[in-house]
């Protein structure tokens, strides 16, 4: 069975990864903010001021159609970081852990197929430093293989000279929640936003606006700081950086939504030496592209399970995207099942549960004020026509013509002009369903006992293994699917400490400080991928074996003795 699983981990990295010979490898920064669709001066918008982004733009490529999978973070940062549709592998409800008010089943971590790995993992063999700063929330608990640092301090500063980086920046000024927790001045006059016709116009709706456009701009202040930092480290005209958002929305029948308002995202690419500036691209593009498309540029093979097509690079894609999907399962509380296909103008939408209205009763959107506000105008009964249809039920299908019509608020599925566009795109939906697959047509309950074979608690990963070879050690474990990480400890080393101040992550040996404080940095994981391990008398080799979904087992392996799973994981800090 070792030999079988070796064999497996040979096999499967010789023929999806492959070494890019020519030239050195490119650095990729990934700046990645939350919640907003394209309001951002250089989409047109008049009103919001982001002078560093709109510099990204003039200097890169600005892409004016690109979709996330979904309406919402976690299902959409799921695909992202696999390249794989949320739905095809039940990461599709919102959320799977966090505060039991706000779901209603147990926590989980998704159990995905075992063949699906976080991108990272294969710029990580190839040599990568990955860093992530710092939201994961990808519906499953990542392993500790994906990244080389993921925290506040992660930074590209800290990788061992010569290594190129892929590092993520996340900022989450512009979440939803800061619409309501967030209490200083406004940047922005609310007397000058736009209200979209789908909202009331009242002062409170001008404010919240305000206040999603005034976290907009301190968040490009904040871009300009980390653009900065790149250029004093000499790295910022030699770097792909990607901005983009996880979402669309984050204001009231926004967020969520499957229309153009909850998945179109701002997304801009700065190529090295600002190639191809100034201009627009305007191919369809998805957010499960992303992960193909890092390692195209980093010329690295895309594993063929991957569902995403690359867009860059020497891999992309010889055929342009026609459609763009998305899904809209359950939202916190509440049950839905919505299915979305776009193409270059019209958007199809396939409702499951036509019995529900739109609208969710989600708590935690209730602490928005207008979110409050529209609730006592419906009661009151003084929204308009447009406004109150949120409440209404909905049909079986919509279809929408996005050039005509951009706040999507006519269907046009019984209009006989456009019923040979209806026949194309719920064909296109019916085929993208079962090629991908769906997990929504089970229940989430039946879901989880199926993946924990009808138990309470989640599978274990197998205990992984040390062989001793004669040109050294091996490691192996059982479970199919299963990410081994490993590192090696010398008996006297000291862990590594960080030196933190804003954005600065600069490693100093045996010493750090954070806000006037010592903490302690843990030396990643290594990804093990069949190499041969040579460790000295005294050192510990510690290993960490985890398939997603399942509970992670770990082992440390000094002076040929393994040490058990459990002492091992409580000796771990």
């Amino acid at each position: 069975m070792t030999k079988k699983i070796l064999l497996f981990i040979s096999l499967f990295y010789s023929f999806h990864v492959f070494s890019q010979k020519n030239g050195e490898r490119p650095n990729i920064i990934w700046i990645t903010c939350e919640d907003i669709s394209p309001f951002i001066g250089a989409y047109g918008d008049k009103v919001v001021k982001t002078p560093n982004i709109d510099q990204l733009a003039r200097e890169g490529i600005l892409y004016t159609h690109v979709y996330t999978t979904a309406g919402v973070c976690a299902p959409s940062r799921s695909a992202i970081i696999t390249g794989m549709y949320q739905n095809s592998i039940g990461t599709h409800h919102m959320r799977t852990s966090g505060d039991p008010k706000y779901q209603p089943v147990p926590s989980y971590s998704a159990v995905i197929p075992g063949y699906v790995k976080c991108f990272p993992e294969f710029l990580r063999i190839e040599g990568y430093y990955c860093t992530n700063n710092s939201k994961q929330d990808y519906q499953f608990e990542a392993p500790v293989t994906v990244w080389d640092e993921n925290g506040p301090a992660a930074s590209y500063r800290n990788r061992p000279d010569g290594k190129p980086f892929f590092s993520v920046f996340n900022f989450f000024i512009t979440h939803e929640s800061q619409l309501f927790l967030r209490k200083d001045s406004l940047l922005v006059d609310p007397d000058v936003v736009r209200i979209p016709p789908f909202l009331p116009n009242t002062p409170t709706a001008r404010k919240d606006m305000a206040r999603l456009y005034t976290n907009i701009e301190i968040m490009d202040q904040q871009i300009g700081e980390l653009i900065a930092m790149l250029k004093e480290d000499g790295l910022f005209d030699n770097t792909y950086i990607f901005f983009f958002s996880d979402h669309g929305g984050a204001l009231p029948w926004m967020k969520r939504e499957l229309l153009e308002r909850g998945t179109h995202i701002p997304f801009i690419i700065r190529f090295p030496g600002g190639q191809f500036a100034g201009t627009s691209n305007h191919d369809l593009v998805s957010a499960v592209d992303f992960a193909p498309t890092v390692l195209s540029l980093a010329g690295i093979g895309i594993p063929t399970y991957m569902q995403g097509k690359a867009f860059l690079g020497k891999q992309k894609s010889t055929t342009p995207r026609k459609y763009v999907f998305a899904a809209r399962d359950r939202m916190d509380t509440e049950y839905d099942r919505v299915r979305m296909v776009r193409d270059k103008r019209f958007r199809y939408l396939y409702n499951y549960m036509p019995e529900k209205p739109y609208y969710q009763n989600i708590e935690f959107r209730l602490s928005i004020p207008v979110m409050k506000e529209i609730l006592q105008l419906r009661d009151s009964k003084k929204l308009d026509s447009v406004q109150s249809s949120w409440f209404s039920a909905k049909p079986l299908e919509e279809l929408y013509d996005l050039e005509k019509d951009t706040n999507e608020l006519h269907n046009l599925v019984n209009d006989p002009l456009f019923s040979e566009k209806l026949k194309e795109l719920r064909t296109a939906f019916q085929s993208w369903t079962n090629e991908m697959g769906d997990m929504g047509s089970m229940s989430e309950k039946e879901m989880i006992e199926r993946w924990w074979n009808d138990k309470t608690e989640p599978p274990v990963t197998s205990l992984p293994g040390v062989t001793q070879t004669k040109d050294g050690l091996k490691l192996f474990c059982n479970t199919s699917g299963a990410s081994i990480g490993y590192r090696v400890l010398a008996s006297d080393q000291v862990k590594q400490l960080h030196t933190v101040t804003s954005w600065d992550a600069t490693v100093i040996m045996g010493t750090g400080i954070k806000n006037g404080r010592q903490i302690n940095f843990e030396p990643a994981w290594n990804v093990y991928h069949g190499e041969i391990i040579n460790i000295n008398k005294g050192d510990t080799l510690e290993v960490n074996a985890v398939r997603i979904g399942f509970k992670p087992s770990i082992i440390k392996y000094v002076d040929g003795k393994t040490i058990p799973s459990n002492e091992a994981k409580n000796s771990i800090k």
